[in-house]
């Protein structure tokens, strides 16, 4: 029987895993964050190779600017990459082929459609149901940068989402899921390892959602309205405000006009 087969319980299976991807993975049932135990483990072991870490169940998840991510025991991909670096690359080039790797992937096993919200969310139907994280690692003794850690999470089949996050929050499977969460797992870091660079980027760009839309953000305590015009292949958004004038995005935080008129 494969892992794309729901028929048994979907329980997360790493021994399987590690021998589909051909490196390290470890599982916990229940912990703080893979983010947390990668970058532990990264600080007492000599890691040279990529390393996998995965949960059931987190209890201090968290995304961009420290923000809580809701996290369901057994219906979610809760899971962090460990990614040893020779040659500096940006933080966003990391993102882009994460966020690439992910609607590719949901695509492929599932033929559902999904959207890259700048800068590191996935969305589906209008819901976020997916978000990354990527966090560098430097080398204590140098001082200079020898990995990242890319953290996934994922509303795998969620249905219990609190309140406050019903209107936002979506799942990939409202239904009883297709494929196993091991084989999505599998895909997406196949995926992401195995596609050439600019060819992520391309799909990045292919699949933004606010590409060619207008957005507001906030920059100095000010907001600002405008339409996205660009993508570049450094991952930095392209805005030219309602007086013509053109800012250059490279992080924060924007949202649709659209959403905020709703």
């Amino acid at each position: 029987m494969t892992k794309g087969n729901t028929s048994y319980t979907d329980k997360l299976d790493p021994q399987w895993l590690q021998e589909e991807l051909a490196f390290s993975v470890t599982f916990m049932e229940n912990i703080q964050s893979t983010q947390i135990d990668a970058k532990k483990a990264k600080e007492k072991e000599a890691l040279v190779l990529p390393h996998l870490f995965i949960a059931n169940h987190q209890t201090a998840a968290v995304g961009r600017f420290s923000r809580p991510f809701f996290a369901s025991n057994n219906q979610g991909i809760y899971m962090s990459l460990y990614l040893p670096v020779k040659a500096e690359k940006e933080l966003s080039t990391y993102t882009m082929m994460a966020a690439s790797s992910i609607v590719k992937a949901i695509k492929k096993l599932t033929h559902i459609d999904t959207q890259i919200k700048w800068v590191n969310d996935i969305y589906r139907n209008g819901k976020k149901i997916a978000g990354i994280l990527t966090e560098t690692t430097t080398n204590k003794k140098t001082g200079q940068t020898d990995g990242v850690i890319i953290g996934i999470g994922i509303n795998f089949s969620i249905s219990d989402f609190p309140v406050e996050l019903q209107e936002k929050a979506g799942s990939l499977f409202d239904a009883t899921p297709t494929i196993s969460r091991n084989a999505l797992i599998k895909e997406i870091w196949q995926l992401f390892f195995t596609i050439p660079e600019y060819d992520h980027i391309k799909v990045y760009k292919e699949k933004s959602l606010v590409l060619g839309q207008r957005v507001q953000f906030s920059e100095n305590g000010k907001l600002f309205s405008g339409l996205t015009t660009d993508l570049l292949n450094s991952g930095t958004l392209v805005v030219e405000l309602d007086n013509g004038e053109v800012k250059y995005l490279s992080s924060g935080e924007i949202s649709l006009d659209s959403w905020s008129n709703q």
